[in-house]
Parts: C-alpha cells; sequence; structure tokens
C-alpha cells in the first residue's frame, strides 16, 4: 500500500552524505559546503535555514535571507535535500530490490529511465534501486567538483548554475521521493521516519516550485500527495 492509502486509512505519523551501498562517499564537496567555520557563508546560511525551520512555517523557511546569494542558497538547498533523500532511501533499501522495484517508478503511470551522457548514453530501464545508485554517484561527481559547486568565498557558480546544474538534480531527487511514497511509505511508517519524510517532500515542494526548479509535469507524479501535505 502507498502513501495515499494508508493516508486514507487514518495513518499519520542535516545527515552527513552517504551512498546508497551503505559507504561513505567523498565528502569533501559536503564538507567545504557545510563550511565547519562559523564565519563561511555556507555555514551562516545553513543556521538561518535551521533557525527558520525550528521557528516559522516552511512557506517562510524558503525565502532567500535578506542581501544573499540566491545560487548559493540553491546549492545548500540541493546539498541538504540530498542528505535527506539518501537517508531516507538507505532507511528501507533492503525492501527495494530487483525484485521488488524492477523499475524506477512512481505508481503504474510514471517509469524513469536512466541516462547520463556518458556510460548510459541512451535511456534505460534500470532496477529503482540501481537508478538511485546511480543517481547518487552523479550527484555526488557534481558536488565534488568546485567548478560547478565553488566552496571558496568569492568563487562566482557558473552562470547556467540555477536551470543547467540545479534543477536536473533537483529534478531526479524528486523522482525518488515519489518512488519513496507510491512503493516504500509502509517501509518508511515502520523504521519511524514519515515525518522526516513528509517534513523534507514538503519543504522540497514548497523550494523548487518558490525558484521555478522543477516543472509542473514532473510534479504530477506526487500532485495528490503534495496536496494532502498542503
Amino acid at each position: 500500500m502507498n502513501f495515499l492509502g494508508l493516508w486514507t486509512r487514518g495513518m499519520t505519523s542535516r545527515p552527513n552524505r552517504r551512498g546508497m551501498d551503505s559507504v561513505a562517499i567523498n565528502n569533501s564537496a559536503d564538507a567545504g559546503r557545510s563550511g565547519t567555520g562559523t564565519g563561511s557563508v555556507q555555514y551562516q546560511l545553513r543556521q538561518y535555514a535551521e533557525t527558520t525551520l525550528g521557528k516559522a512555517s516552511l512557506h517562510e523557511a524558503v525565502l532567500l535571507p535578506e542581501g544573499e546569494s540566491l545560487d548559493e542558497w540553491v546549492a545548500c538547498h540541493v546539498v541538504d535535500f540530498y542528505n535527506h533523500v539518501n537517508m531516507l532511501f538507505m532507511a528501507i533499501s533492503h525492501h527495494c530490490t530487483n525484485e521488488t522495484c524492477p523499475r524506477m517508478s512512481a505508481g503504474d503511470g510514471y517509469v524513469y529511465f536512466w541516462r547520463d551522457g556518458v556510460t548510459y548514453k541512451e535511456p534505460t530501464q534500470v532496477p529503482a534501486n540501481k537508478y538511485v545508485r546511480l543517481l547518487v554517484r552523479w550527484i555526488d561527481s557534481q558536488l565534488d567538483d568546485t567548478r560547478l559547486f565553488p566552496v571558496d568565498l568569492g568563487q562566482p557558480f557558473p552562470p547556467n548554475f540555477r536551470p543547467d546544474v540545479a534543477s536536473p538534480i533537483l529534478k531526479r531527487m524528486l523522482r525518488v521521493y515519489a518512488h519513496l511514497y507510491w512503493h516504500h511509505y509502509p517501509q518508511i511508517c515502520q523504521v519511524g521516519l514519515a515525518t522526516m519524510l513528509n517534513t523534507s517532500f514538503t519543504h522540497f515542494t514548497l523550494f523548487v516550485t518558490k525558484y521555478k526548479l522543477v516543472s509542473d509535469t514532473e510534479l504530477q507524479a506526487v500532485k495528490d500527495v503534495i496536496k494532502i501535505l498542503a
């Protein structure tokens, strides 16, 4: 049973980057973006976001702090949402096998194919767990590329950062959220992460719609979930 089925029956209910193989992925980009020094821009933005999340609504939490760079704000959220998706999927990954999820999908209406332009030059159907592993490595390689995600103060983001870097990453993250809701929500509830998933996903959808980072077409797969959580 998926999220919608459980909801109608009345059920309610910032980690480091790790890979879907249950081993730590190179944390160099995340360490830089996390900003271990309390004076770094990344550290201050994260502190601002966490404080806002604790005291105000998620609608207010997505608003760009006055005087800050939108690219930096988006980059911080890309990393944070990546962390959330990583942890949520890892928690139920043993339920997402080649047999239970032979394709990456969101119900019967949405099937997602993998293409990275390198190893997979054409859209290829792969099991959901493999799709997520490939996605993690693909995102991680970009987070580690300081030309795309600069870590030095004053180093500019590429001019196409939001449409060509952040948006494709967030679009594919959305597919993981969608798969979790459609195919693994009971397992999410069993491990006690329903509240985290619902809060993270609500934050995600508010953020990507606020800054037009994911199209309405992509959001159709989870439109009923968005409506319920609104």
